[in-house]
């Protein structure tokens, strides 16, 4: 019978033992003598070459970026939470501006004292100045609901337009009727000046022109329904709350509107770059229907036909031709000026 010295089989599976633990000895050794190296971990899958080999999918740490918190985090304090973002950047691009809400001091301040009727008054929260107090006074004056919000909310509520921290929700804007400015142009004994805008497409020039002519002291603007720009939030602060005060009149048809008006005595002058005359040749003193035609085009074919004469601006640039709003004002004005000689 074979005897089993198990004795050395022991000693054997010790020293085996030994061995291993000296090895992981020896590994750690190694491995804190590297400590000043930067210790480089790999993420990602694991996989094989076609040798059997092992390697690693995955960028290394050195290219890792980690969101550290602050030094100063504190679980009670109040930090940015993602939708506030959101709304930030959705201020940005928002959709266009509704028709029925006027922003900035000029244009609410203008509306109040003209009595426009005003839903509700929205006010930023780290709004000030005297000039806001005053808007406010006069608001709650006239018993009208005044809101404070965020400006993340108003600058969404604006388009993203600059609201001087004030917004007004008002009723849909009412059109002035040709008829009734007509006859009210006459009770007041003065000369009759209107301007004509052809197919006007700007808001911005639409606001402008309203602004100059509020201070010219035109009694009237017309605009046509068709393909042009019609009264919005945008034309109301462009013209710092000259819409209030300046009649605008919206028609079907510009050439029926031009020989109704010719019929009541007006010359109608149009502003044209092939014009006959100079603007300041051209006799503005009496009634007065001022044509000025559209940002790209001019004026229309026909209506262009339908006025009494075209006058122009002398041009001496590189550049041949003003921005609408500009030949406006300065139409405007030379009508002033022969008027007040």
């Amino acid at each position: 019978m074979r005897k089993t010295n198990f004795s050395n089989n022991k000693n054997n599976r010790n020293n085996d033992k030994m061995g291993k633990v000296s090895n992981k000895s020896a590994r750690n050794g190694a491995r804190t003598g590297r400590s000043n190296e930067e210790e480089v971990r790999f993420t990602g899958k694991k996989s094989s070459t076609s040798r059997g080999e092992n390697k690693f999918q995955g960028k290394s740490s050195r290219d890792r970026d980690y969101n550290k918190k602050d030094k100063n985090y504190n679980k009670d304090r109040e930090y940015k939470k993602k939708n506030d973002f959101v709304i930030k950047e959705a201020a940005e691009e928002p959709a266009e501006i509704s028709p029925d809400i006027l922003i900035g001091r000029n244009a609410v301040r203008e509306a109040l004292k003209n009595d426009r009727t005003i839903n509700k008054l929205l006010v930023a929260e780290n709004a000030h100045g005297g000039s806001l107090q005053e808007i406010i006074g006069m608001a709650r004056k006239n018993k009208i609901i005044v809101q404070t919000v965020s400006q993340n909310k108003l600058d969404l509520l604006s388009a993203g337009g600059r609201n001087q921290g004030i917004l007004a929700y008002t009723p849909p804007v009412d059109y002035a009727e040709l008829e009734d400015v007509l006859e009210k142009v006459k009770q007041s004994g003065e000369v009759p000046f209107f301007v004509l805008l052809d197919e006007l497409e700007d808001p911005h020039n639409l606001g402008a022109i309203l602004r100059t002519a509020d201070a010219a002291g035109v009694h009237g603007i017309i605009i046509s329904k068709r393909r042009s720009c019609p009264l919005s939030s945008t034309v109301a602060k462009t013209s710092a709350g000259a819409v209030e005060y300046v009649p605008v009149m919206r028609v079907n048809n510009v050439n029926q509107t031009l020989t109704r008006l010719q019929e009541e005595g007006f010359w109608a002058v149009g502003a044209e770059a092939a014009g006959e005359t100079f603007y300041y040749e051209a006799d503005l003193t009496g009634p007065l229907v001022l044509v000025i035609g559209s940002e790209g085009k001019g004026i229309s074919n026909l209506v262009s036909k339908n006025c009494d004469f075209l006058v122009k601006i002398p041009m001496h640039g590189r550049v041949n031709s003003l921005n609408a709003s500009n030949a406006a004002a300065i139409m405007m004005y030379e009508a002033v000026k022969q008027r007040t000689k």
